[in-house]
């Protein structure tokens, strides 16, 4: 019964999370008074993009900490597991 309902949590969890992160844009023919509203006069700037293509300095980083976070504990213990 237990990896049933770990199982049914597990699904449910899926599609929500599908449902809330999938949305599809509206266009101007299906519901022109609230696309009306978000018309703007003047075009937006576009944000200039800081990354550079095939950098991957951040994730490098990040698995340097990962691997302190696990190691130096155990590296820790290990003495204390070795006089058992």
């Amino acid at each position: 019964m237990r990896p049933i309902i770990t199982l049914g949590l597990g699904l449910v969890l899926a599609f929500s999370s599908a449902a809330l992160s999938s949305s599809r844009p509206l266009t101007l023919q299906e519901n022109p008074g609230a696309a009306t509203f978000f018309l703007q006069t003047t075009p937006t700037p576009q944000p200039k993009d800081q990354s550079k293509v095939g950098s991957t300095d951040g994730i490098v980083a990040m698995g340097f900490f990962i691997v302190l976070i696990i190691i130096v504990p155990i590296l820790l213990r290990r003495k204390s597991w070795m006089e058992i």
